[in-house]
């Protein structure tokens, strides 16, 4: 292991956190053959993109965080400017002209509507307010705005109304706003009839496509949506977190990376 890369290095420090909660950098070093200087500043390194936890003299798994608090959308869209932009592009990739799609609510499909513009014929279903307004730009687009409850933090349309009309569509592509995931629990969020409506959203899709910046990442929220294997795609940045693509590639989801 002396003349490994360093991603091989700190992959092989987070399996070792896998398998027991704590590990010191002796132990580390006795294991691999690598020099503690070099463990510590993969260490530092794994820790600033909050794969583990620095302890003294070594590192602890990172738990999964509950994240039950909701933030609004506009304060939403300040985080991760860059990354979401480059999901949105991505993820139109998976778009053909004619296509009939929905945009889930959330700062991440909103670029997503943002990334529209090459295409001429859409049948688009949204259930988010800012993201029909964004669609109207176009001018060209067959948008229908599911009807309901506004929620003022995420901008959507939710409550009885919004299932009703939502369960007449299917098959459409569905790209997935995220606020939380995690290979054990899947796709979740702080809202309980925001999740009720992802729900029949993924049950009614042909394909879906989660959206969402590597920050949400190993996290968890109040009200479960989904399981991982759910999942078709899910569009991300290059932060993901080291070894996250290998497992869900084993849950049957494909990962592409912004």
């Amino acid at each position: 292991m002396n003349s490994s890369s360093a991603k091989e290095r700190r992959a092989l420090i987070l399996r070792l956190l896998e398998q027991k909660e704590e590990v010191q950098v002796t132990e580390i070093s006795r294991e691999t053959g690598i020099s503690e200087v070099t463990i510590r500043k993969d260490l530092t390194i794994l820790q600033n993109r909050h794969l583990l936890l620095r302890t003294r003299g070594g590192a602890m798994r990172k738990p999964i965080e509950n994240t039950n608090e909701e933030t609004a959308v506009e304060k939403k869209r300040m985080f991760n400017i860059r990354e979401k932009q480059r999901i949105g592009e991505e993820a139109v990739k998976l778009i053909k002209d004619g296509d009939f799609i929905m945009l889930d609510s959330g700062s991440t499909t909103l670029e997503v509507a943002r990334h529209l513009g090459k295409f001429q014929h859409l049948r688009i279903l949204t259930n988010a307010m800012n993201i029909a307004t964004e669609l109207m730009n176009y001018k060209r687009f067959d948008v229908v705005l599911l009807g309901g409850n506004v929620r003022v933090n995420s901008l959507s349309m939710v409550g009885p109304l919004a299932l009703s009309v939502l369960r007449n569509f299917s098959g459409y592509k569905l790209f997935l706003g995220v606020d939380s995931f995690s290979i054990e629990n899947g796709v979740s969020t702080p809202s309980m009839e925001e999740a009720l409506l992802n729900q029949i959203m993924i049950q009614q899709a042909g394909k879906v496509i989660a959206v969402f910046d590597s920050s949400k990442f190993n996290k968890r929220s109040f009200v479960h949506v989904a399981n991982a294997n759910e999942l078709d795609y899910i569009i991300t940045d290059n932060a993901i977190p080291t070894g996250m693509t290998g497992k869900l590639k084993a849950a049957g989801v494909e990962v592409r990376v912004a």
